[in-house]
């Protein structure tokens, strides 16, 4: 062993293992396609209260995916490294929409082709995927889904609000009903036929009906 032996360092021998180039090429496209994928995930959410910090974590995730392939790809000890580091992280953060899995996974997937230099597949993969979920995400039905709430005081008022609503909207189905001593609740999804909502004004002053409340939703009913 010579003196040079003895100062020679494998981590010095990794440096140049991936180019300076290809570094920076593939983390400019990394952005590139987060970014997309952000936007992407902006105009569709349909959800309830936006997160900015998930679209963030979208653009973040694809660069950490490119970086952790290079590195994997460079060395075959290292990949085997990375699979055991790996299987020991777990995350427990809840996902509430199920179209935010997609995007999880679109921002991996999206890296891991990146850097494993299929740039053309990655950028071609990612305009239609997008352009897929923008149409299909932004396609609204004929009519928006309402919720109206109505309090009676009797079941002759009842009777009668439910059958104003009728006549007033295009769909009407009672979603739950509660009993109380001298009142009862309907829950009650509704269909319109316009834009026009002063049916509830008419609605809320019929006789017995102690209120009316009309609130948007997106489809989903928890009953």
């Amino acid at each position: 062993m010579s003196f040079s032996d003895i100062f020679k360092s494998s981590f010095l021998e990794n440096v140049a293992s991936v180019s300076i180039l290809d570094m920076v090429l593939a983390m400019v496209l990394a952005f590139g396609l987060g970014l997309f994928i952000y936007l992407v995930y902006k105009k569709t959410y349909q959800g309830v209260m936006y997160s900015s910090s998930f679209g963030l974590t979208l653009v973040a995730l694809t660069m950490i995916t490119t970086l952790v392939i290079l590195a994997v790809t460079s060395n075959v000890v290292l990949s085997l490294g990375m699979v055991g580091a790996l299987s020991i992280v777990r995350f427990r953060t809840a996902i509430k929409e199920p179209l935010d899995i997609a995007f999880l996974f679109w921002a991996i997937a999206a890296g891991i082709v990146l850097a494993a230099g299929m740039i053309p597949l990655a950028v071609f993969g990612s305009i239609v995927i997008g352009l897929i979920l923008l149409f299909f995400a932004n396609r609204r039905e004929s009519s928006d889904p309402y919720i109206t709430v109505l309090r009676c005081s009797s079941s002759e008022s009842e009777k009668a609000a439910s059958a104003f609503l009728q006549e007033k909207v295009s769909k009407c189905v009672v979603k739950s009903k509660t009993v109380r001593k001298d009142q009862i609740e309907l829950t009650m999804e509704i269909r319109l036929k316009d834009d026009n909502t002063d049916f509830i004004n008419a609605l809320a002053g019929i006789e017995g009906v102690e209120s009316a409340v009309l609130v948007s939703y997106n489809g989903d009913y928890m009953g």
